[in-house]
């Protein structure tokens, strides 16, 4: 997971209000140990950032969130989402394919940034 400025507190705090209901975190004694980002613009969904903590890995948390955020797309209508995984991160890569996920090889990202702040 990449965090960038534009993850700030207040684009996050935006983003959730934009997308209600689609985002949800894991808890373990009133501490937060996981949490899924994720959106749609109406056509398709965007699981934009999971994580769970390290002590909390394969024990299927991650996966229930992911669930989470499929079935809540669902109930708006949306039935494909999307998501962004770095070519060096095998283990999410791995992740992602176990829950039938697939690669999507035939589409390039492309990114425009009119900021002069590169971290965005």
């Amino acid at each position: 997971m990449t965090l960038r400025d534009a993850d700030s507190k207040e684009n996050i705090e935006a983003y959730l209000a934009r997308n209600q209901g689609l985002s949800f975190v894991a808890v373990d004694s009133n501490v937060i140990v996981a949490a899924v980002l994720a959106g749609t613009d109406g056509r398709r969904g965007y699981l934009q950032h999971l994580t769970v903590s390290l002590g909390h890995q394969s024990k299927g948390i991650g996966r229930q969130l992911v669930e989470s955020v499929v079935c809540a797309l669902d109930r708006y209508g949306i039935s494909k989402t999307h998501l962004f995984v770095h070519h060096s991160n095998n283990n999410a890569q791995q992740f992602y394919q176990k829950m039938g996920w697939f690669p999507r090889d035939e589409v390039r990202m492309f990114s425009y940034n009119s900021s002069l702040n590169v971290e965005v």
